[in-house]
C-alpha cells in the first residue's frame, strides 16, 4: 500500500492517522471462514486530523454529522474473502466519503422565468390540443 491515502490533489491522509480493525466476517469463506479475521473495520477520526485544513475540516464534520461517533467515522467491509481485498474496499469507501464531505457547496441558482415566446407556444400549443379535444365530441343538437 502506498504511504496514506489520497483524496484528491493536495489531501492526502497519512497512513498514521487510519485505525484498522479485524474480526471473523459472516460473509462467503468457505473452510476458512472461522479461522480468518478478514473483516475489516476502517475508522478515522476526522475531527483530529491535520491532512485537512480548518475549513474542510469544518465541513466534513458538519455533513458527516450523523455517521460520527466523537468525531471518528467507521467505515466496515466484509464482502470479500481475502482482508486484503475487504482493506482495499475500505479505503475506497472512506476516500469516497472524504471526498463527497469536503466538496465545495453547489452554486446558487439564479431563478429564470420563461421568454415570452416560449409562453406563447406553450399556450398556443394548449389551445390547439383542446381544438382537438372539442371537436372529437358529440355535436351539440
Amino acid at each position: 500500500m502506498e504511504n496514506g491515502l489520497v483524496v484528491r490533489a493536495g489531501v492526502v491522509i497519512p497512513d498514521s492517522e487510519l485505525g484498522w480493525r479485524f474480526s471473523r466476517s459472516s460473509g462467503p469463506g468457505g473452510q476458512s471462514v472461522n479461522t480468518t479475521d478478514s473483516r475489516v473495520e476502517l475508522s478515522f477520526d476526522v475531527a483530529a486530523t491535520t491532512a485537512l485544513s480548518d475549513v474542510l475540516k469544518s465541513r466534513a464534520l458538519e455533513r458527516l454529522g450523523s455517521r460520527l461517533v466523537d468525531g471518528v467515522v467507521t467505515i466496515a467491509a466484509s464482502e470479500y474473502k481475502s482482508q486484503w481485498r475487504n482493506r482495499e474496499a475500505a479505503r475506497e469507501r472512506l476516500v469516497v466519503l472524504i471526498r463527497e464531505a469536503i466538496a465545495p457547496p453547489p452554486r446558487k441558482r439564479r431563478p429564470t422565468k420563461p421568454s415570452k415566446s416560449s409562453v406563447r407556444r406553450r399556450l398556443d400549443d394548449k389551445k390547439r390540443r383542446g381544438q382537438t379535444k372539442r371537436l372529437r365530441s358529440r355535436p351539440e343538437d
